[in-house]
C-alpha cells in the first residue's frame, strides 16, 4: 500500500482579542503573510488581523487510506485549537477541510508527463 498525502486547511475567527493580543498579531503579521504560506507538518498559520479577523492553519499529514483524511484532520483541527489556547487567543467558526494529493486532478504539464512516460 502506498502513502497518501493529505493537505489539511484549518480556517477560523480569533475572537475576543484583547489589545495587547491583536498588537502582538500586528508585530508578527510579516511572519504569517499569506506570501509565506504553505503546508507543513507542524502547520503553518496565516492572517491579516489589520484588515479582518480571519486566520488560516495549513497543515501536511499522510496516511495509507482514503479515510485516513479523517483523523488528518481531527489532527490539525486539535494542533490549531492548541496553539491558539496555549497563546490566549479567542477563537470561533473553527472549520476544517482536507484533500488527498493521490485524487487530485493533475495539470497539465502532469498529464504530459504521464502521457510520455506511459508511451
Amino acid at each position: 500500500m502506498s502513502t497518501r498525502t493529505f493537505r489539511v486547511t484549518v480556517r477560523g475567527v480569533f475572537d475576543g482579542l484583547s489589545a495587547d493580543q491583536r498588537a502582538g498579531l500586528l508585530e508578527r503579521a510579516a511572519e504569517h503573510d499569506v506570501l509565506r504560506a504553505a503546508f507543513t507538518p507542524e502547520g503553518s498559520l496565516t492572517y491579516d488581523v489589520a484588515v479582518r479577523p480571519a486566520f488560516t492553519f495549513r497543515f501536511l499529514d499522510s496516511g495509507e487510506a482514503e479515510e485516513d483524511t479523517l483523523d488528518a484532520t481531527e489532527r490539525a483541527q486539535e494542533s490549531a485549537r492548541a496553539w491558539l489556547e496555549q497563546r490566549g487567543y479567542g477563537y470561533k467558526n473553527l472549520r476544517s477541510s482536507a484533500e488527498d494529493l493521490s485524487q487530485a486532478p493533475l495539470g497539465k504539464r502532469q498529464r504530459l508527463e504521464a502521457a510520455r512516460k506511459s508511451s
